[in-house]
Formats: structure tokens, C-alpha cells, sequence
């Protein structure tokens, strides 16, 4: 069957291109429902980027929601072998607030997620298609990575009490490096520059490496970083430790992605090994998903 591409939005035509890509990288299709067991979202509330829900209950009593994510309903139903990997991407509408008009939208989102006995192979796979991903969207395109462990070891080192911990993270993710200081001067934490010097830090690996070690960060964590990016396409790539999740499901890699035209991210994704143990699972997670609903407006590059 031919499909003429004159007659797809500029949505369906990515959307097509990332299923095509993914499927040609060994991941499987996954396919889910609408809506999900209210219960799933609220024990995990914290994952997701909007706490508002649209809720009803079913014919049977149970109280469900319209899902606002996908990777929740992923990893509750990964099975991975014993030692194995599995691989999965997806194309779903989710349901959450919109940035702009604060109502309820249908969005669509294409992405996958890797989950098991992963390697820094798996991972550097992931970041790969990451970026192309990207470049299938736009000519214009860059990956920002960052890498929490280095973030939260700079945060131990300074024995931050937990609300000045949660304070200090909101503002590094808002690059607000002015309140910062302000706060931990306030606070009275000493020896603080190294971690206002790396929440400052925005640049090619290339640059930014060295400068990790000059601060004196986690050597493995640096060496990880390097190893991991080493394969990226650098001139689309930068190192941006303002780039941050919620550190109690989130660890490793963090990464978003920009095209131009678009005013924030169209890609988001990281290391989620925290999740896929409170739910019970054994191994280590990551995946993203693009935001196709942002891209509408974008003038897309044939595809085959």
C-alpha cells in the first residue's frame, strides 16, 4: 500500500518516520488503552510532569484516569528474561494539562523505553536514537545530557538538610544561579562554589569533561558521562547540568532535546532505575518520548 504523504500532517509524517526507525533498531510496538487504573498515577504521582488527572469511575466500581503517561504502564507490564533486555517503543495520545492554555489536551507522543540487565551499550543505543530522533524531526537539532550522579554527589558532599536540597534543585533546573548562592549563604553552607560552577556549566564535552574533573566530581560518573556520549554526533550534542528529574526515580543519565522553531524541549528522557524498583522490578531502565504535538507548525524534511 502507497500513502500519499501530501495528505498526512506534519505530526503523522514524524510519527511514521520514528516507528520506522525504531522498529528498523529491534524495538518492539507497544500498544496500550485510554485510560489505566487511577491507583497506578497516584502511587507515582511524583513521576509525572502534572498531578492533575482526568478521573471517572468504571461500570465496576474501580476508580480509572485517562493516561497521562506511557512509560508507568510500561514498566508495570515489562517482563524481561532473566539477564535479558527488553525493548519496546510506542506512538500514544496522553492526556495532561497544556503548557499554554493550563486546560486538558490529547497529546501524542512516540518513544521507547529499554528496561533489564542494561550496559553502558544499551544506554549509548538509547542516547543514539535520541539524537536521531532528533534529526529526523529537524536539520536542527541539538541533545542536552546531563548526568544526576554527578549533580547528587555534589549535593552529599555539602550535607544539604532536605528542604534546602529540594530548594537548591529547583533552582540549578531553572538556572537560577543568583537565588542559589543566595540560598546556601542563607543557609549557611560552606564550600558551595563547585556546585555553582557545575550548575552553571553549559558546552561541548569537549570543554566540559576537564572541567568536571578540575571540580573535583566523581571520577566514575565523569568517565561514564565521556563513555557514553563519545559515539554522539558532538555537533549536535552539549553537556547542560541544569538538566534534572526527580532524583527519587531518576538516576544516571538526564537528556533533553531542542529543534529550532520550537521554543522548549520536543525530547525528554533519562535513567529511571528508581521506578523500576519501586515497582518491584529488578535492573536498570531508560527511555524518552517526543512531544509531537509541538511540532505541527515545523516545516518536516521528506521521508522515505
Amino acid at each position: 500500500m502507497t500513502i500519499d504523504s501530501d495528505i498526512l500532517s506534519n505530526e503523522e509524517k514524524i510519527s511514521f518516520a520514528l516507528r520506522s526507525l525504531y522498529h528498523r533498531k529491534g524495538y518492539a510496538p507497544y500498544r496500550m488503552g485510554k485510560f489505566e487504573d487511577y491507583e497506578l498515577y497516584m502511587k507515582n504521582k511524583d513521576f509525572l510532569p502534572s498531578r492533575e488527572l482526568i478521573s471517572f469511575t468504571d461500570t465496576n466500581g474501580r476508580l480509572k484516569a485517562l493516561k497521562p503517561d506511557v512509560t508507568l504502564s510500561i514498566v508495570r507490564s515489562a517482563r524481561p528474561e532473566a539477564g535479558g533486555v527488553q525493548k519496546l517503543y510506542y506512538d500514544e495520545n496522553v492526556y495532561r494539562v497544556s503548557e499554554s492554555s493550563r486546560c486538558f489536551k490529547e497529546i501524542r507522543q512516540a518513544g521507547l523505553e529499554c528496561i533489564g540487565d542494561l550496559d553502558e551499550g544499551c544506554m549509548a543505543e538509547v542516547l543514539g536514537l535520541a539524537q536521531e530522533s532528533l534529526r529526523v524531526i529537524s536539520d536542527e537539532s541539538v541533545l542536552s545530557v546531563s548526568h544526576l550522579g554527578i549533580v547528587s554527589g555534589m549535593l552529599e558532599s555539602l550535607e544539604l538538610d532536605a528542604e534546602t536540597r529540594r530548594q537548591a534543585l529547583g533552582l540549578i533546573a531553572g538556572k537560577n544561579l543568583h537565588e542559589l548562592r543566595q540560598l546556601l549563604q542563607e543557609r549557611g553552607v560552606s564550600g558551595a562554589e563547585g556546585l555553582l560552577t557545575l550548575a552553571s556549566l553549559s558546552g561541548t564535552a569537549e570543554e566540559l569533561l576537564p572541567r568536571l574533573r578540575a571540580l573535583g566530581c566523581a571520577g566514575e560518573r565523569v568517565e561514564e558521562l565521556r563513555r557514553l556520549t563519545e559515539g554522539l554526533d558532538k555537533s549536535r550534542l552539549r553537556l547542560d547540568f541544569s538538566i534534572l528529574g526527580d532524583m527519587r526515580y531518576y538516576n544516571g543519565i538526564a537528556f533533553q532535546g531542542y529543534v529550532r522553531g520550537v521554543p522548549s524541549g520536543v525530547l525528554s528522557g533519562g535513567q529511571y532505575d528508581g521506578l523500576l524498583h519501586r515497582m518491584g522490578k529488578k535492573g536498570k531502565a531508560i527511555g524518552f518520548a517526543c512531544y509531537l504535538d509541538k511540532l505541527e507548525r515545523l516545516e518536516v524534511k521528506g521521508h522515505a
